[in-house]
């Protein structure tokens, strides 16, 4: 029997009916989006004790789709109260009534702000802390607000730096298409139905409307079936009331792959603004979608060429979403590692060191990639498989490739120019081409520093090519046990190509498949909270051009 909702928790469970759903028989995300707003104002409202509004919605990621007959349960409780305002978790569950097999539709967090009434001051007590996921949750609203409070500035700041940017996987490519024909534009008059309990329209409602809009515009670009993936984190600008006129235009603005973000913006007119044609911005938000054919497998999206200055605005403005949307998914992630090392086997070296190398080239084959930023000389590409994240970053550096070759394959050399790297040093020379390493790497965000037990392996190039391999990957090693000192972490797979462009200089390419350990190096760089990727890059390639042709490292 399942528990009663425990207290500061607001539960909703609803039978999904032929009313909910699309046209495929899913729930419409729309109707999950009214349900998810509801349950979220009804918790701020049992904390607060007072009438709340919707102030911003963080991303959410739909990780299930559900159907006619199934039930869903919405379960929202307010993580921690500031003075005014309220962050509030959501956490929504399918359920199959014939198998009784329970599955995690969604997690996101929303924030509600009390309204006073009349010119009474509000200050929100605390939130009573029971058990120690509570702890958990109250600590990263903290880190989540940040993050909130950062989103505007970071965007514009991502933004001044692509400027001069263009996504060079558009360069001569076919199949390219505009976005002109998958602009929607769709009006609601808003009825006392669509207002909420104070006479505001209702938040939910409006998201519903634009999702319908977004769904239309995506529908243009797939020639499929799309369905929602997640929302982009958005706040509301401004409320509307009945009588209001909601204009909701959508358009695509940039194709990953197989995802498209599609946004959308809504204006309000009252009946005096609609005569003069001057409306009210309240809204905007951005919406990514997948698609099916009719086989359901995945389509791919054309990739856009963005022709109006306009166009180029919304295409550079997709790329920075989609790379804070990245480091938020990960700065804020508190998932458990689940180690995938193996343990080191003499007998085994050479299959060891082979699956190594190979592990690395079939990561940089892979055809995915997506280029979040791009300099003259760094360019840093990010790849997400089911929840896995990848990052490439490609250097151009005026020096042979064999010299590149000797200081990165040797990685007691890396703490000179790694940040990260406190010490490195080898346990085990097994052959020419592979080596044991033990890694101390610095603290991140107050926990221990972590450390890692970590095999590379090297490889020249074959007769006819040009690329030299340094691949990394963790194993456990009996005589390296954890020490309570440091957190015992995880390299999946990671490691150097480099290739030769002429005789003096090379493109040197860094890959790291990511663990739930590593993620916080990478994820405040991500999001745009950073430079760090960029620093070690620079650093690595100011470390390779300063080196002489032996080998020796000058110290400037």
């Amino acid at each position: 029997m399942e528990r009663l909702a425990a207290p500061g928790e607001v539960r909703m469970s609803q039978a999904i009916q032929p009313a909910h759903a699309n046209a495929r028989g899913e729930l419409s995300a729309g109707q999950l989006l009214k349900w998810i707003d509801t349950t979220a104002c009804l918790a701020a409202e049992k904390h607060a004790g007072v009438s709340c509004v919707t102030a911003s919605m963080d991303d959410i990621q739909f990780e299930e789709t559900a159907r006619v007959g199934q039930v869903i349960t919405i379960k929202a409780k307010v993580t921690r109260a500031f003075s005014t305002s309220m962050e509030i978790s959501i956490k929504v569950i399918v359920q199959d009534t014939l198998t009784g097999i329970e599955k995690l539709v969604s997690v996101a967090f929303s924030t509600f702000v009390a309204k006073p009434v009349g010119k009474e001051k509000i200050h929100l007590k605390p939130v009573i802390l029971l058990t120690e996921q509570d702890h958990v949750e109250h600590n990263l609203a903290s880190e989540r607000r940040k993050v909130r409070l950062q989103h505007e500035d970071t965007f514009n700041n991502l933004m001044k730096d692509s400027s001069s940017f263009e996504d060079p996987t558009c360069d001569e490519e076919e199949g390219i298409v505009a976005t002109r024909g998958t602009a929607v534009q769709s009006i609601e008059l808003v009825l006392p139905p669509h207002a909420n309990h104070h006479g505001n329209t209702f938040g939910g409602q409006i998201m519903a409307w634009m999702e319908t809009v977004a769904t239309i515009s995506a529908s243009r670009l797939c020639k499929g079936h799309p369905f929602l993936k997640s929302v982009d984190m958005f706040k509301f600008r401004g409320p509307s009331t009945v009588g209001d006129r909601l204009v909701f235009n959508a358009i695509v603005n940039n194709t990953f792959q197989t995802c498209v973000e599609v946004g959308v913006r809504v204006e309000a007119f009252n009946c005096r603004e609609w005569s003069e044609g001057r409306g009210r911005h309240i809204n905007s938000a951005f919406l990514i979608y997948n698609a099916v054919d009719d086989k359901e497998e995945l389509i791919t999206f054309p990739r856009i060429e963005p022709i109006s200055q306009d166009d180029f605005r919304r295409y550079r403005g997709a790329i920075a979403r989609k790379r804070i949307r990245l480091g938020r998914k990960y700065v804020i992630s508190h998932k458990e590692e689940v180690p995938l090392c193996i343990q080191w086997d003499e007998s085994k070296q050479a299959s060891l060191s082979n699956g190594n190398v190979e592990a690395l080239r079939k990561l940089a084959a892979k055809r995915s990639w997506e280029v979040i930023s791009a300099s003259e000389k760094i360019k840093i590409y990010t790849l997400e498989e089911q929840d896995v994240l990848a990052v490439w970053v490609e250097k151009h550096v005026k020096s042979p490739a064999n010299l590149a070759y000797c200081l990165l394959s040797d990685f007691t050399k890396r703490p000179l120019w790694d940040p990260h790297y406190m010490s490195c040093e080898v346990i085990d020379r097994v052959n020419e081409n592979d080596q044991i390493y033990y890694i101390i790497c610095s603290e991140v965000n107050g926990d221990k520093p972590k450390d890692f037990t970590v095999l590379v392996s090297r490889r020249k190039p074959l007769k006819d090519g040009n690329t030299y391999m340094v691949a990394a990957k963790s194993i456990i090693l009996p005589s390296v046990p954890p020490s309570p000192q440091y957190i015992r972490s995880e390299v999946i797979c990671a490691g150097f190509l480099i290739q030769a462009i002429d005789s003096t200089s090379c493109t040197v390419s860094y890959l790291n498949q990511m663990s739930a350990s590593i993620l916080p190096y990478f994820a405040g760089n991500l999001g745009g909270w950073s430079k760090s990727i960029e620093e070690a890059a620079a650093s690595c390639i100011q470390f390779i051009e300063n080196a002489t042709d032996d080998g020796h490292i000058s110290i400037l």
